[in-house]
Order: C-alpha cells, then sequence, then structure tokens
C-alpha cells in the first residue's frame, strides 16, 4: 500500500501507535483486549508481532521493520518514503482516532523522546496522544482539563509552548495567574489536594499532563 492509497486509515476505536523503544507485552496485550487498535510505526510492527499480536496497520519508511515481506497480506503494510518526519508523525497523520496512545516513543534515546515530544506539540490541538513510557504517562493538551485525582497523587504540568493559567482547582500549589514556559517556569511535582482537578489555561498553549503509567485508563476515558 502506498501513501497515496486509503488514508488517512480511519479507528472508531483508540488506536496505539507501537515504536522500537521500551513497551511492555503485557500493556500491549491489555490494550488489545480492550479493543485497542495497534499500529507498528515501521519496526513497531515488530514489537507487536514479538508480543503475539497482530497489527491492525504498519506505517513509516519501512527501513527498520525486519521482515516486510512477512505482513504484507496479513495487515495493511503504508510505506512513507519521506525522510522530513519520523515514523511516528508518519503514523500520526496517516491515521484518525479518537485517542491515540504511544508506546516506545521515549526513553533509549534522548533524540527520539524530544522527537516525540515534537509530534504532541504539532498535534495535541488536533489529537489526544497520550504517551506512555516505563513509569509515566503524559497528554498533550491545549485548552481546559478536568479530571479526578487521588490525595497526595503527583500531577506534573510541563508546557511545550508558553501557557497562562487563570483558574486551578485540586491542587496543593494553584498555578493561577502564572505562565509556565520552558526555560522560564514549569509545574513539574505538584500534588493532588483529592478530588476534582480543574485546570482552566487562559491562552491555547500546549501543555502536558504527567501522571502515574496508572492512570492510563482513565486518561483514556477523558
Amino acid at each position: 500500500m502506498r501513501a497515496s492509497e486509503s488514508l488517512p486509515i480511519v479507528f472508531s476505536q483508540p488506536m496505539a501507535i507501537v515504536g522500537g523503544g521500551t513497551v511492555d507485552p503485557g500493556l500491549l496485550h491489555r490494550l488489545a483486549e480492550r479493543g485497542v487498535a495497534l499500529v507498528g510505526a515501521d519496526g513497531g510492527g515488530d514489537v507487536i508481532g514479538a508480543a503475539g499480536l497482530a497489527p491492525a496497520a504498519i506505517i513509516g519508511d519501512l527501513d527498520s521493520l525486519a521482515d516486510r515481506a512477512h505482513w504484507e497480506g496479513r495487515t495493511q503494510v503504508l510505506h512513507v518514503p519521506e525522510q522530513i518526519t519520523t515514523d511516528f508523525e508518519k503514523a500520526i497523520y496517516s491515521t484518525e482516532a479518537p485517542v491515540t496512545i504511544a508506546l516506545g516513543m521515549t526513553g533509549k534515546r534522548f533524540d527520539h523522546t524530544m522527537a516525540a515530544l515534537h509530534v504532541v506539540l504539532r498535534y495535541a490541538r488536533a489529537r489526544r496522544i497520550i504517551l506512555v513510557d516505563e513509569h509515566d504517562i503524559a497528554l498533550g493538551v491545549s485548552g481546559s482539563l478536568r479530571f479526578t485525582a487521588e490525595k497526595g497523587e503527583r500531577v506534573s504540568m510541563h508546557p511545550l509552548e508558553p501557557v497562562s493559567f487563570t483558574h486551578t482547582e485540586g491542587l496543593l500549589y494553584p498555578l493561577d495567574g502564572l505562565t509556565l514556559a520552558a526555560g522560564v517556569l514549569t509545574g513539574v511535582s505538584n500534588t493532588a489536594l483529592g478530588g476534582p482537578v480543574v485546570v482552566e489555561p487562559a491562552t491555547d498553549g500546549v501543555w502536558l499532563l504527567i501522571l502515574d503509567k496508572g492512570r492510563l485508563w482513565d486518561l483514556m476515558a477523558l
């Protein structure tokens, strides 16, 4: 399948894009059991296969996929040859889904982590993207957000763009009237008071909500 054919690939259910970084096979199985479509970003197709699962699609320039012929005819294999973007971004712009989870995009190599944050920044206004690593999840946010947190739970917020806040609730350290900006002020290691957390920015700058990995299912349902 070439990049010009039948795009975007549309999923009505949540989608997980899997890269070549560290990926928990158990989490892949739990996602599959919940009906999440698994999409390999190039060599991420082999990661899905190594877990004993079948990718719904494999997308990328295919320079890391071990055996393309093995997957041809078994799933959609989309060759996107351009070299301007990463395979993660190719998978993002070639698909549509209500929620996008990204595994194996952070850790291992620092440049891959930075490239993943770049993708979140570019697409967070149009897509709900959740990065998953060994310990945390990070949701790209632009605009207001409301969720429930346990008392004492770590709630970190980091700006990918400058973002000012008019009102926050449920945090030990309120952000009312503050502007977070990279190299100026960040909002990591805040603490939930227990109950609803409300974040209302005055601007649409993109920021990350970072929580413990165990909160993935909650963020998927927001």
